[in-house]
This record gives structure tokens, sequence and C-alpha cells, in this order.
């Protein structure tokens, strides 16, 4: 018993519009902080704002992948194009990966060399406090709204943005440090955000993966405890779930009266779907197997691999 996906194109099309949104103000935080950092000689606020350029490519590699996820399933894609919005974040982590590797390599180039090339200036304390609060605003609130949506897209471009907000805390430490005479916290800031920037990549990794490995989404024993309460099963076994965390599979069997007419069993599969997608509206495709409730099939779902998860 199949189900089409409920409500799909209006959630991507506002991911769309969130993800346009974060990308205007990538790239007005990368304007004032590359522009200022070039103007005052200040290396430090230059390269982060070409980090920040690199939060609006993120955003456009997102809004690539969840274009193409919008669209409706075809010939060759029975199941649909949600699986690109997975691939989107996990490109995301590999632009993740770059950038920590990128901030560590300077940091521990910087140590060795035993100089640093911070400018203190109260302009650049001014430009980085702003953008600074504005990177925790829009990664705070994306996070929220990929929570909101299931968005995995949404979920890894807020911890982008959340890294860039901690470049900028690092240029800010730097900034008083040096002011202080400790030279060398550039680069030791750096390290500690290389390795923040490293853990959300590694995060968002690990999600994708459970997309990508058809891991499993749904409480397989709520989900047959659920089936059971409608009314004329007998029996649920066999409850599999996939997916992405905005669009998840199911398919399960259940046990009917074998004295039951088809368009009888057709109508209880129907309600199965109905009950299940009404309880896990993220749901967008049920497939019910109907089978007859007969002392054969009794004693297969509780063999080997059929019995249900607790």
């Amino acid at each position: 018993m199949e189900h089409a996906p409920r409500g799909t194109t209006a959630r991507y099309g506002e991911v769309q519009r969130i993800l346009w949104a974060i990308l205007g103000l990538n790239v007005l935080v990368a304007l004032a902080k590359f522009g200022w950092g070039t103007f005052s000689g200040s290396m430090a606020m230059a390269n982060d704002g070409i980090a920040s350029f690199f939060d609006g490519v993120s955003n456009l590699v997102g809004l690539l992948g969840v274009r193409i996820a919008s669209k409706p399933p075809d010939a060759s894609h029975p199941y649909g194009h949600a699986k690109y919005e997975t691939y989107a974040s996990a490109a995301i982590g590999v632009a993740l990966l770059v950038a920590a590797g990128e901030i560590a390599t300077k940091a521990i180039s910087t140590l060795v060399a035993g100089e640093s090339a911070i400018l203190v200036d109260w302009v650049s304390y001014a430009i980085m406090a702003g953008t600074l609060v504005v990177n925790l605003g829009v990664s705070f609130w994306e996070a929220r709204q990929g929570a909101r949506l299931k968005s995995e897209v949404l979920a890894a471009d807020a911890k982008h943005t959340r890294s860039d907000a901690y470049v900028s805390i690092s240029v800010i430490c730097s900034l008083i440090f040096v002011q202080l005479g400790i030279t060398a916290a550039d680069a030791v800031v750096s390290l500690l955000v290389a390795l923040a920037v490293l853990a959300s990549a590694i995060s968002i990794f690990r999600q994708a993966s459970r997309t990508l490995g058809d891991a499993s989404r749904l409480n397989s024993a709520e989900v047959a405890r659920l089936v059971e309460t409608v009314q004329g099963v007998c029996s649920v076994h066999e409850v599999r779930s996939r997916g992405s965390e905005g669009e998840v599979y199911v398919d399960l069997h259940i046990l009917l009266d074998p004295t039951m007419t088809l368009l009888d069993a057709h109508e209880k599969a129907t309600e199965v779907e109905r009950v299940i997608t009404q309880v896990y509206p993220e749901v967008a495709d049920v497939v019910v197997h109907m089978e007859p409730d007969v002392p054969q099939e009794r004693r297969e779902t509780i063999g080997p691999g059929a019995s249900r998860e607790e």
C-alpha cells in the first residue's frame, strides 16, 4: 500500500527561502570583514572574510541539493530525489573539513614562525563584534528551522555558519591577547577553533550516514503498538523504516482474519497507513503487507528476524 509524500514541495520551498536569506546575510558579513581587513591591513580579518564567503558557497551547494531533492519521483528515481539533500549536507561537511585543515595549517605556521600579523584597531573590534552577532543569530535560527522542517541541509549549514562564528571569536580573542602582549594567542585560539570545526564536520557526516546507510528512523515497537490499535489487525511484525528525518519510508506486515475479503483487507491497510501518517507526519510512504492470521503465519512471525524490536 503506497502513500504519496505529503507537503514535500512546500517543505523544500521553505528550505530554499531560508537558504536564500542566509546567503544574503553571509555575503554582507563577508564583504564587511574582507573589505575592512584589506583596508586596514589586518590579515586575520581578511581571512575571516574569505571564510564567510565559503559560507555563502555552502548556501549555494545547499540550494542546489534541495532543488534537485524537490523533484518528484520519476522512472529512474521511483523513490524520489530526497537523498540529494543529504548529499548536499555531506558536501558542506567536506567544506568544513577543508576549513578546519586550513585554519590548523595557518595556526601551526604562525606558531613555528613565532610572529603575529594581527592589527589591533577599534573599528576591527566593532566589525568583528557586529558580524559575530549576525553569525550566531543566523546559526541558531537556521538550526531551529532545520529541526522544525527536519532538513539535513539546514542543520549542516547551521553548523557551518557556527564554525565561522568560532573563527570570528578567535580573531577577537587574538586582538585582545595581542594587546596584552601575548603574540602566540592567534595561533593557539585558531587551533582550538579548528578542533571545533572538525567536530561539526564529524557530526554532519554521522547524520548523513544514517540516511545514506538506511538506518532505522522510527521505533519499530512503537509503530507496531500503534498499528495494533487498528480494529481488525491481529498482529504486526517486520516493521522497517528508512530515509531522511523529513521523508521517512515505512513497510510492515500485518495479520488479518483469513476470511476477510480482498476489499476489506485493502481498506484495513489504508486505515493502517492513515494512522501511521497522522502520528508521524514525516512519513512519506507506507507499504503494508497483508497476510492471513493462520497457524503457519503465526509461527513465521516469531521466527528469527521476524520479531518486533523492543
